[in-house]
């Protein structure tokens, strides 16, 4: 008797490449962390200035957010994705080339606005591809992707730090980045037009609130941007990403200086060190998209099945307060992995974007959560660096990312209010 060999769904595959796409995207900007202990000593940088090399993607990657959104609602995701992946890939391979701060510095503002269209269109994608209750574990799984380069990785990033410069690293995954790009411009199509798709799988995604074809965008205007922000559900999502982000920035920027600087932790062990917290966030983000998706499942709302692993998160990331009162290595590394396992978990917010959008807005609110949670990418490497300038330690600065954190569980929990569509909010008595 034949059997009948069945295939993934497509879906599948367009969340595989997205994921591909975000590993590049991670390891591009969080390189510059991983170098700056090598850059501080060639380039003589003090703590203070190196806080602004590190802050500075997030200048124009924040300015940039929702103009990027605003394009997103209007033009084709496929090209728009493939060229700014291309055009962040090359900009991250003249690293290699750089001559000095102030050439680093301009190419940081170049990657900024390279990268700033990859989240939104993310967030994109998943609501043309994915029913409302495979969201979370597939956002889940692309937000995952942010720290595979950092923790499976870390080791032989390390080591040919160490043994290559950091010209090496940059030169690397610029050409690897180079190369995805063309690979997405060729994978990548809309359900509609997909040639793969079936018409049960197309029914399964429309049926489950995936975004149709032909949705016409809003106008956009500055007076619809604030009252966007006015609703208490944008203005406290916002909030919340600027507390995730956070913590995330600390990890991408000033982690490995601590543990070579702070902690003294030699080149070759930093990079296994490092190998815990990434791989702890890596787990904390799949855990939160399927716990959520389970518990939506299992009949809870969805208020209360998006919002209770973001708020575990950041309540967990306070810890990261601990590593101040703790001497061995091992346990402040451990510290530091329970930290990055809840920020991971906290990730899972970007599953609530496609759920709260107005139509033809999609792209709009994820450039404006983006660009709240990249606000942090600018704040936290200056007050980090000016903390460490001034005090010659990171312990108030593991002070003010764990209090940030804080700030922002308070915010999911007294500001967002019910997770539902912004007309059904605004129609509300």
């Amino acid at each position: 008797m034949m059997t009948v060999r069945r295939s993934l769904p497509v879906r599948y595959g367009i969340l595989a490449l997205l994921c591909g796409c975000v590993t590049i995207n991670y390891l591009d900007r969080a390189l510059l962390g991983v170098s700056l202990p090598s850059l501080e000593r060639e380039l003589g940088l003090v703590p203070a200035v190196a806080g602004v090399l590190l802050s500075a993607f997030s200048w124009t990657y924040f300015l940039a957010q929702v103009p990027a959104g605003v394009l997103l609602d209007r033009l084709a995701v496929r090209g728009m994705y493939s060229g700014a992946l291309f055009a962040w890939s090359l900009v991250t391979l003249l690293h290699a080339v750089a001559g000095g701060l102030r050439s680093l510095l301009g190419l940081r503002l170049l990657l900024g606005l390279a990268e700033a269209p990859c989240f939104p269109a993310n967030n994109t994608i998943l609501a043309k591809w994915f029913p409302s209750g495979e969201r979370a574990r597939a956002v889940s799984l692309y937000t995952a992707a942010e720290y595979v380069g950092l923790s499976f990785l870390s080791p032989i990033l390390y080591w040919t730090l160490s043994v290559a410069g950091w010209r090496t690293l940059f030169l690397a995954a610029g050409v690897i980045g180079v190369t995805y790009s063309a690979l997405f411009a060729q994978r990548y199509r809309d359900p509609q037009d997909h040639p793969a798709v079936s018409a049960a799988e197309l029914e399964l995604i429309a049926r489950g609130g995936g975004l149709p074809r032909g949705v016409t965008p809003v106008r956009f205007t500055l007076p619809a941007v604030r009252a966007l922000l006015s609703h208490r559900q944008i203005s406290g999502l916002c909030l919340g990403q600027f507390a995730v982000h956070s913590t995330l920035t600390f990890f991408l920027t000033w982690f490995p200086s601590y543990l070579v600087t702070a902690r003294h932790i030699g080149w070759i062990r930093a990079g296994l060190f490092a190998v815990l917290p990434y791989a702890a966030g890596f787990c904390g983000i799949l855990v939160a998209g399927w716990w959520s998706d389970r518990l939506l499942a299992r009949g809870r709302s969805l208020t209360f099945a998006r919002k209770t692993p973001v708020i575990t998160g950041l309540v967990l990331a306070t810890g990261i307060i601990a590593a101040n009162w703790v001497e061995s290595n091992g346990l402040i590394v451990l510290i530091l992995a329970i930290a990055f396992f809840a920020q991971g978990m906290s990730g899972s917010s970007w599953a609530v974007i496609s759920e709260v959008a107005p139509a033809g807005q999609l792209g709009l609110i994820g450039g404006l959560f983006n660009a709240s949670g990249n606000l942090a990418g600018i704040v936290t490497p200056l007050v980090i660096g000016g903390i460490v300038q001034i005090t010659g330690s990171f312990v108030g600065a593991l002070y003010f990312v764990g209090l940030v954190a804080l700030v922002g569980a308070a915010a999911w929990i007294f500001v967002v209010g019910p997770i539902q569509p912004l007309e059904q909010a605004h129609a509300a008595p």
